[in-house]
């Protein structure tokens, strides 16, 4: 007979995955964003987050600032990011062929990966900060305070782009790229300035969760394509296009990892992973949610 898990332990590892989940939705809202409204696959998706993420260690080892505070700093640095690299590469690729826009994208991965290499080494590094170790106790319940924190700013950081998309000005104009592009050009709308701040918004995201996830995970260079693989399975479960879907496949994956790092092994969370991603390919193929 295989051992029985005690019921409090399976909750806290579902909750401690439904934590991780929504900064992993956070994460694959910015891709999904930038492919609903500009039709372009970021493939340095996760590259860039891994800049993200060293960009947060370094500031902490100079300045040892809590990386709560860089929240904002790093938000805006990486929406002025996203909009130069998409105003100045990516935009004389949007109508080329998506062969193409792949290799340009594959190539900033790359470039952005070998970068880390060589700036930082091969060796892991982290962020220790001073509640690594505080937890909350709730009854039977056991919340890491470290993670509770992070996904509560998730949480801040998707309720904030949603209302951008509904209730600013930029926002229904970037909608209505989305919806008609050729309506939006005949009514005068900047479509290349538009573009450049819908991945300027998609790239912000990131720079949010590569500073979240930097204070639970070691960083190294190659977690770049890992984020990015991962990305891609959380979109097309949740419904690519889909900001709904997106969070709430992140949230599902988040928990499977757990559930798979209790149930077998750490390291066959990729396979749960997939596994669910095979699932949703074949019976809802479109993804848990339409996109809007």
């Amino acid at each position: 007979m295989g051992r029985r898990l005690p019921l409090d332990a399976v909750v806290n590892i579902v909750l401690s995955g439904l934590l991780t989940g929504l900064i992993y939705g956070l994460m694959a809202l910015g891709l999904s964003v930038i492919y609903g409204v500009v039709r372009i696959v970021n493939f340095a998706h996760g590259e860039l987050m891994a800049v993200a993420m060293y960009a947060t260690v370094f500031a902490f080892a100079i300045t040892g600032l809590d990386p709560l505070w860089m929240l904002v700093p790093m938000a805006l640095a990486f929406f002025g990011i996203g909009y130069v690299l998409q105003r100045g590469l990516i935009n004389p690729f949007i109508d080329r062929p998506e062969h193409s826009q792949f290799i340009l994208l594959l190539a900033v991965a790359l470039v952005v990966v070998n970068l880390l290499l060589v700036a930082f080494g091969p060796d892991a590094r982290s962020v220790q900060v001073d509640y690594a170790l505080d937890s909350y106790e709730i009854g039977p319940l056991l919340i890491d305070k470290v993670r509770l924190i992070c996904a509560g700013v998730a949480l801040v950081a998707c309720a904030i782009l949603f209302a951008i998309f509904r209730y600013t000005s930029f926002g229904k104009a970037i909608r209505a790229c989305a919806d008609n592009l050729l309506g939006a050009q005949v009514v005068g709308l900047n479509v290349k300035h538009l573009y450049a701040l819908t991945f300027g918004l998609g790239t912000a995201c990131v720079g949010v969760a590569g500073t979240l996830l930097s204070m639970l995970v070691d960083v190294t260079p190659g977690l770049g394509p890992a984020y990015t693989l991962l990305a891609f399975v959380i979109v097309i479960i949740g419904g690519l296009g889909s900001m709904v879907g997106a969070l709430a496949g992140g949230v599902l994956i988040g928990v499977s990892e757990s559930v798979a790092g209790l149930l077998i092994t750490p390291s066959a969370k990729s396979m749960f992973s997939f596994a669910l991603l095979i699932l949703v390919l074949a019976f809802r193929p479109q993804g848990l949610f339409r996109a809007r």
